[in-house]
């Protein structure tokens, strides 16, 4: 059944769950998704301190020369309370005395022999920070879906948290088929190749956060594709490259039909990566990307990501796009939807100089790619176009067009 970019995408996000619950310690988390919200045990700053070090003073001792009688460092339990005509020495971060209107920091005060002299233009509260300013008990911090990286784990550690409830990451597995394929530890003769896609598609699912098991490359045949589907089962979301065209060797959804596999598209309406194909056995999704690699490898960020963040439990989980602008003209030919890879620079977008569906240099050069509307024959320079990143996730909470026009 061939389909749309826009009702493949429909498809996999219909037909794809995210995955079960467990707990971390939040020194194991990072990059986890949660599975629950976050509420703020206690204020942040539990108490009033000092924003600068400093003098505490009263407002009412303005232009006055004052008696410094204590200092307080932060950590200091000081009970004493601010007197008129005097003044504590204070650290940043250190607990506000009773008594307290403003702190005037050190740069500000002018040294005497009886005390110090203060300024003559005091405002209440200047350079405190107040107890709860920042989060206030009971406050929303993170929300289920949300994904934890350096930031969030400093507001978890700021409210004590030890634990948190987070989705399973993705376990993805993945194997190639192909007479013609050796890994790249094997020794090839002039008429086979090394395996590219595998190395590169298990590279691509560890940088999206998975956790990913290579099964191998399957020769040509039935027997041994079907070893290693069978391998590969216990695992969320299969993904395979080669054999989904219509040669004589290429059995790889014939094989997955021996395990029930129910197939919810095996065409895209996309060029390239027609063959591209999505489905399920039980629970588990399964991606059958064709065997060029640079068709494989644009696929992938188009689809498999798609499933990747489905299985994640992310909140966003749909594939964001940048705006950007054409660097040059380039002509195509209209008629099928195309990816097309490029570079770019945080402003325009450079189309690679060659590149075809059994090319693997354009994905060293590229960083980006752009999905162009069928209806579309010429891309001017300056023109708007909309980039998909290959090199770091951009998504959002809600799905949007991909399309440049």
């Amino acid at each position: 059944m061939s389909v749309s970019v826009e009702q493949a995408l429909e498809l996999i996000y219909t037909n794809t769950s995210k995955k079960s619950l467990k707990i971390l310690p939040i020194e194991h988390a990072l990059g986890s998704i949660l599975a629950e919200d976050v509420y703020a045990t206690h204020n942040l700053p539990p108490f009033d301190n000092s924003a600068m070090d400093g003098y505490a003073v009263k407002i009412e001792d303005s232009n006055k020369i004052v008696n410094v009688n204590a200092t307080i460092f932060a950590g200091d339990n000081f009970n004493g309370e601010l007197q008129s005509a005097h003044a504590i020495k204070i650290m940043t971060g250190a607990r506000i005395p009773m008594g307290t209107q403003t702190i005037v920091p050190i740069e500000d005060i002018i040294h005497q022999e009886n005390g110090i002299k203060l300024p003559d233009n005091l405002t209440m509260s200047k350079h405190i920070r107040l107890a709860g300013e920042d989060i206030k008990k009971g406050e929303k911090l993170l929300c289920v879906g949300d994904k934890i990286d350096a930031h969030q784990m400093t507001l978890l550690t700021s409210q004590g948290i030890t634990h948190i409830k987070v989705y399973k990451k993705p376990r993805v597995a993945l194997f190639a088929s192909g007479n013609e394929l050796k890994m790249h530890f094997e020794n090839v003769t002039d008429y086979q190749l090394y395996n590219t896609n595998t190395p590169t598609l298990l590279s691509r699912t560890l940088e999206l956060g998975c956790e990913v098991e290579f099964i191998g490359t399957a020769q040509d045949t039935l027997e041994d594709i079907h070893t290693h589907i069978k391998s590969a089962l216990e695992c969320d979301f299969i993904i395979t490259s080669g054999g989904v065209s219509v040669g004589d060797a290429d059995f790889t959804k014939e094989a997955f039909g021996e395990f029930g596999y129910n197939i919810l598209f095996d065409k895209v309406e996309i060029k390239p990566g027609k063959p591209t194909t999505f489905g399920k056995i039980g629970s588990t999704v399964v991606l059958n990307l064709p065997g060029n690699p640079l068709a494989a490898a644009l696929n992938f960020e188009l689809f498999g990501r798609s499933i990747i963040y489905a299985l994640s439990g992310a909140k966003s989980k749909f594939i964001n796009t940048i705006n950007a602008k054409m660097k040059s003209k380039y002509k195509l030919r209209a008629g099928r939807r195309s990816l097309i890879p490029g570079f770019f620079d945080g402003e325009y977008f450079t189309i690679c100089e060659q590149f075809s569906p059994g090319m693997i240099s354009p994905l060293a050069y590229a960083n980006a790619f752009i999905m162009v509307d069928e209806s579309c024959e010429i891309l001017e320079p300056e023109s708007p176009v909309k980039i998909i990143s290959t090199k770091f996730s951009f998504s959002m909470q809600k799905p949007k067009s991909l399309i440049t026009l």
